[in-house]
């Protein structure tokens, strides 16, 4: 019975992971389209999805102790955003219409750090952590590049439920910071360590409150 419950709440967890993680991926997308604060939901953007990376990741990782569950949980991950993308681009929308998070490879860091230690839980949200920070927005700045104009976009697809505030206009690029992926790998290198830790004690009540 211990064994069924840890699997079911295990599972479960992946699920809400995943399943948030898409609907953060298109709300975020209406904000990098739809708003002079592109770079600032951009770092939202990266933040978020980070949470979902550190937290579901390290908690699948420690579950199961073997390095390489991280990047499958990843690879799950990339699959539920890719179904989300079909899903905008089967409504009509074009097909860059929706920015796709690349989780993979920052899920590979996390494997290689809980590897390289030896299964060594604490540099695992140290070390994993401060990678899976810095090389998030990294990876996804290329994929957001491939967005072709994020303004023609808005104009051409506008929501009939847009609040004022998300109206399409020329982007201030520049008027509060420079770099969205400097603060994002920034931000996200702190909060990471944070993010990790807390999915690694998650694994713990887990086993706490089924034993």
């Amino acid at each position: 019975l211990m064994v069924w419950l840890r699997r079911c709440t295990h599972y479960l967890f992946i699920v809400v992971v995943a399943v948030n993680s898409t609907l953060l991926t298109i709300n975020t997308g209406d904000y990098i389209f739809y708003t002079d604060w592109a770079w600032t939901s951009y770092t939202v953007f990266s933040i978020g999805n980070i949470l979902m990376i550190s937290v579901g990741a390290t908690y699948y990782l420690l579950f199961t102790g073997v390095p390489g569950t991280a990047s499958y949980y990843g690879l799950i991950m990339q699959v539920y955003t890719w179904v989300a993308k079909g899903a905008w681009f089967a409504l009509g929308y074009p097909y860059d219409f929706i920015v796709t998070p690349m989780w993979i490879p920052s899920c590979m860091l996390l494997d290689l750090a809980y590897w390289a230690s030896k299964k060594n839980k604490h540099s695992l949200i140290l070390f994993g952590g401060v990678l899976v920070g810095m090389s998030f927005p990294l990876f996804n700045m290329v994929n957001l590049l491939t967005v072709a104009d994020p303004l023609e976009t808005a104009f051409k697809y506008p929501r009939p439920t847009l609040p004022p505030y998300m109206v399409p206009i020329e982007p201030q690029v520049g008027k509060f910071y420079n770099s969205p992926v400097a603060l994002g790998a920034g931000t996200g290198a702190v909060l990471a360590v944070t993010f990790t830790a807390l999915g690694a004690k998650l694994n713990t009540w887990t086993y706490r409150w089924m034993a």
